[in-house]
């Protein structure tokens, strides 16, 4: 059944006035005609009752017309939803970030976005890169902010910036006078680490193997909070960037003399895949905050 038939009759049902509905509808009289006996011929009964020049809706074209109102009411809210998801100036962007982006660095972009866009909504979504990757993939997310991953198409990541990762200890701690230590220096300590699958796990292995250290690691945590909260009650040293977590009442922060040690945080997105106008406007903000200061 046509959308176009059911538009024709319920502006007939409304004015009961085949000229009129025909001129509301900028089609001939003989076109309306045409469509609403075939429409009656489809459902296999009349839907008006003519009586001369008169056409009245009877008791089967009122049954009919609640259904067709509330079928082009869905239909019509629908096109204003997608209408405003496709708006540039409001849409809405779905975004996956790393849960240590969400205390500053996440809010303070979307603060500066807002000044610029601020009909723009968003959506977020806070996971280990793992599972905001086949979000990506799967279409949940229109973009995220990820540690450095490896190619994994169809994935495009794109560098923003660098975060260097320090050695935390409590500030009662033997090493929590020091500015800087050497990475032997916590060799035999016992270290709380993020569990394995997240990124930041990944790079304080490669930290350790690049200077043949083999961690003692004693709890596993999910968030760096996690982590920063087990560091301040002295139950091991970490590896950690700075962040709110860091409790510098409780936490010291030192550099690693060893090497320069860094994560490198970016953009992932889907190559070549449809991007709503608000998420477009989103991916350019972002890269001119980062790429063209």
């Amino acid at each position: 059944m046509e959308w176009q038939r059911l538009e024709y009759f319920q502006t007939l049902a409304r004015v009961q006035h085949m000229t009129r509905a025909a001129e509301m509808l900028s089609i001939s009289q003989p076109a309306l005609s045409r469509s609403i006996a075939g429409l009656e011929r489809d459902i296999g009964i009349p839907l008006f009752d003519r009586q001369g020049r008169s056409i009245i809706l009877n008791r089967y074209g009122i049954m009919f017309l609640e259904r067709v109102n509330r079928i082009l009411k869905e239909m019509n809210d629908g096109l204003n939803d997608i209408q405003q998801l496709i708006d540039p100036e409001r849409g809405e962007v779905s975004l996956g970030f790393l849960h240590t982006l969400g205390t500053s660095t996440v809010p303070n972009i979307i603060r500066a976005f807002h000044e610029e866009f601020p009909h723009i909504t968003f959506q977020f979504k806070q996971n280990h890169t793992h599972t905001q990757l086949k979000q990506l993939k799967s279409g949940e997310l229109d973009l995220c902010l990820l540690a450095n991953m490896e190619n994994e198409q169809p994935i495009e990541w794109t560098e923003l910036w660098r975060d260097e990762l320090f050695i935390v200890v409590q500030k009662c701690h033997p090493l929590g006078n020091r500015k800087s230590v050497f990475l032997k220096e916590i060799a035999h300590e016992s270290f709380i680490s993020m569990k394995k699958g997240y990124r930041l796990r990944n790079t304080t292995d490669d930290i350790f193997a690049e200077v043949n250290i083999v961690p003692n690691i004693l709890f596993e945590g999910d968030e760096v909070a996690t982590v920063a909260g087990f560091v301040a009650e002295g139950l091991g040293v970490s590896i950690l960037p700075d962040g709110e977590e860091i409790n510098p009442n409780k936490i010291a922060k030192l550099r690693i003399e060893d090497m320069t040690c860094e994560r490198a945080i970016g953009m992932a997105v889907v190559a070549n895949r449809y991007l709503p106008p608000a998420a477009k406007q989103f991916q350019q903000f972002i890269l001119d905050h980062f790429l063209k200061k």
